[in-house]
């Protein structure tokens, strides 16, 4: 029997977002060989109370999951550890799907859910992923970072977006998910707005091409070989996928499998693989395409290491489709944990 440890909740703006997650994993792990326990990070880094917690996840599907007593959820994952211990994070943006958390695990001794360190830190920032994509030559939109220091030389910004981008740009915080802090700008005030409100949650920002786009994408599975799922497409409720249309709005619509002709989706699958290759991603990754509706060009647009697990996610609903159903999608990303962590407890820790 394995002891599954769910963490959810977290310190970042997508907290809600991480319990809509959990409770759906929750519910379709199958319990009867598996002891399911749930540990909540509250915004301030400390530990819910049981009660708390059994109150934010509420509702029927509960039963026999655990929600254990701890001072503190670090303390708790330390005295937890055992052969049959695996952790599941399900915490969405920073200190949770940025390799922070998953450093920690490794310190721990933990085999977990996702991606390593590296894949974690890397596929979370949007800046540094891009640059190695563009590095690798698989397409990436054109782009320019901006950092606080730069930002004190906002006309300089400013001017740089006008002279090497067209409107309308996307403005993304840098380490973010959920779309959170993303801005769509038509003209260079908005432009100076957006950016304001993406260093609200991050000391990086990303200015990109905006283009007239489909929103696409396929889910990845697996460790040294990595599977994909079928494509599928996002008709956003807003003007592109924000947190509103994706979270609060029920005129999104996911459409499985995208309409797309054989030759295309085959190219986008192959390049969600490649992305995930490249980045160095392990277990499991979403990865989000533009494909332009003119050209019919395809550009890779972000990995997502932590993907939605909600009832409308498109993660675990792609490989739905694919023929792997929720659950059994849940046990092969504990198979894939444990895999990788056997595998890594074989590397010589000496020179000998």
């Amino acid at each position: 029997m394995l002891d599954i440890i769910i963490l959810c909740g977290g310190r970042s703006a997508e907290h809600e977002v991480s319990f809509l997650s959990a409770r759906s994993v929750v519910t379709h792990f199958d319990r009867t060989d598996r002891r399911v326990q749930v540990l909540g990070i509250r915004r301030d880094g400390s530990t819910f109370r049981p009660d708390q917690l059994k109150d934010a996840f509420g509702g029927d599907g509960l039963e026999g999951v655990e929600f254990p007593e701890a001072d503190h959820w670090i303390s708790y994952l330390l005295s937890a550890r055992s052969e049959s211990t695996v952790v599941f994070p399900v915490l969405h943006g920073p200190y949770g799907e940025d390799g922070t958390v998953q450093g920690l695990l490794e310190l721990l001794d933990l085999p977990y859910v996702g991606s390593s360190v590296c894949g974690s830190a890397v596929g979370m920032n949007k800046i540094h992923a891009k640059a190695l994509l563009q590095a690798a030559g698989l397409p990436t939109l054109p782009s320019i970072r901006v950092d606080r220091m730069g930002w004190d030389r906002a006309r300089d910004v400013l001017d740089q977006v006008s002279n090497e981008l067209k409107m309308p740009v996307f403005v993304k915080p840098a380490n973010m998910g959920s779309s959170v802090g993303v801005s769509r700008c038509l003209d260079r005030q908005g432009l100076t707005k957006a950016i304001q409100l993406a260093f609200e949650f991050d000391d990086y920002v990303l200015v990109e091409q905006g283009i007239d786009a489909r929103e696409i994408e396929v889910s990845v599975l697996g460790n040294e070989a990595p599977e994909v799922s079928i494509p599928g497409e996002i008709i956003p409720a807003d003007e592109f996928y924000s947190y509103d249309a994706k979270y609060l709005n029920d005129a999104s619509q996911l459409l499985i499998p995208a309409p797309l002709d054989e030759s295309v989706g085959r190219e986008v699958q192959r390049l969600g693989v490649a992305a995930y290759e490249v980045l160095q991603l392990e277990g499991m990754a979403r990865i989000d395409f533009l494909l332009d509706r003119q050209s019919l060009e395809i550009w890779i647009n972000e990995a997502n290491t932590i993907p939605g697990f909600t009832r409308i996610s498109m993660y675990p609903k792609l490989w739905e489709a694919s023929g792997l159903p929720y659950s059994r999608l849940l046990e092969r990303l504990v198979q894939l944990a444990v895999e990788r962590h056997s595998r890594r407890s074989r590397l010589k820790t000496d020179r000998v």
